[in-house]
């Protein structure tokens, strides 16, 4: 996305976080206005000025940063005191250092399962959640995306992925092998070609150019974040969030899920919004991407609902 000074952050910069972390971050829009943390997807993707397309900067006052090993966040693709607690561990010390109290939680597909985790874990500090492309990271959501799930609907992309894997191994754990290999050329092959998986059905709309796609954003950090924490369940026992759900169960939730969501299907959205009390299922003619029309038309709606 071309430069546009509309999104230049009013502060941004690095916090350690221990373990040898560094992450960055931003702050954009109103310091007075009502707070919200952007969690990105991947894991590893990282955020971007796009993202900023969201939210009106004269409401609302938004941290974004990137994630351990994520895209600016150093040290880059490192997944070495990496997982979804330390995660979690890491919202609360940016929310500390940067003097937020209490924070609408927004995040699509890995942000939204990171929201998730992070409101059972700290429900006090949720003001409300945003969450697009519900993936409960639980073994179906898993084996629907990495363990052939996809080629029902994919075949010609699922093949192209999982030739490249011998016979009976895990798919997550040998691309994420051949990703960390000292061998610059092969790490990038298998890098390429795990987010050329994802993108070839992440959007409903015609993708021209997936090469295209993947100039726009970090692909490298997401491919080796994505392959580790699949590799290891999202450290996550198993259906830790619809098993947890009581301590999150009145929080008010809004869930905005594609109808031809490929990558996070949409049962986990029913599933999620059916344990809820206080949830609103919006179910759009949209694939996975935020950016799909209706997606992003109905994100902006709900974010407008927000008055305090």
């Amino acid at each position: 996305m071309a430069a546009n000074k509309n999104f230049d952050p009013y502060q941004k910069g690095f916090l350690e976080v221990g373990d040898g972390h560094k992450l960055y971050y931003e702050l954009y829009g109103n310091p007075k206005g009502i707070p919200v943390i952007f969690l990105h997807g991947g894991p590893g993707a990282g955020f971007s000025d796009k993202d900023k397309t969201f939210f009106d900067k004269r409401r609302y006052h938004v941290l974004l940063f990137d994630q351990r090993g994520s895209s600016k966040s150093t040290p880059f693709g490192s997944i070495k005191n990496n997982t979804t607690q330390d995660l979690v561990n890491d919202i609360n010390k940016l929310l500390d250092y940067l003097n937020f109290d209490k924070v609408y939680v927004f995040g699509g597909s890995w942000g939204s399962t990171l929201a998730l985790v992070y409101a059972i874990h700290h429900p006090q500090r949720v003001r409300g959640l945003i969450l697009r492309g519900i993936w409960l990271a639980n073994r179906y959501a898993i084996d629907h995306y990495i363990g052939g799930g996809i080629k029902e609907f994919f075949p010609d992309v699922w093949e192209r992925f999982g030739k490249l894997v011998p016979k009976g191994e895990d798919p997550a754990k040998y691309y994420l092998n051949q990703m960390l290999t000292a061998d610059k050329k092969t790490s990038d092959k298998y890098a390429y070609e795990w987010a050329y998986y994802e993108m070839s059905f992440y959007t409903i709309r015609k993708i021209s150019g997936i090469d295209e796609i993947l100039n726009t954003f970090s692909y490298k950090s997401m491919a080796i974040m994505e392959a580790h924490f699949i590799a290891n369940d999202c450290f996550l026992p198993e259906n830790f969030i619809l098993n947890n759900i009581d301590k999150i169960k009145n929080i008010k939730t809004t869930i905005v899920h594609g109808r031809f969501d490929f990558i996070c299907t949409p049962v986990q959205a029913f599933q999620l919004h059916d344990a809820l009390n206080n949830s609103n299922l919006n179910i759009m003619n949209a694939g996975h991407s935020g950016y799909d029309p209706e997606n992003f038309k109905m994100l902006k709606r709900e974010m407008r609902k927000i008055t305090s």
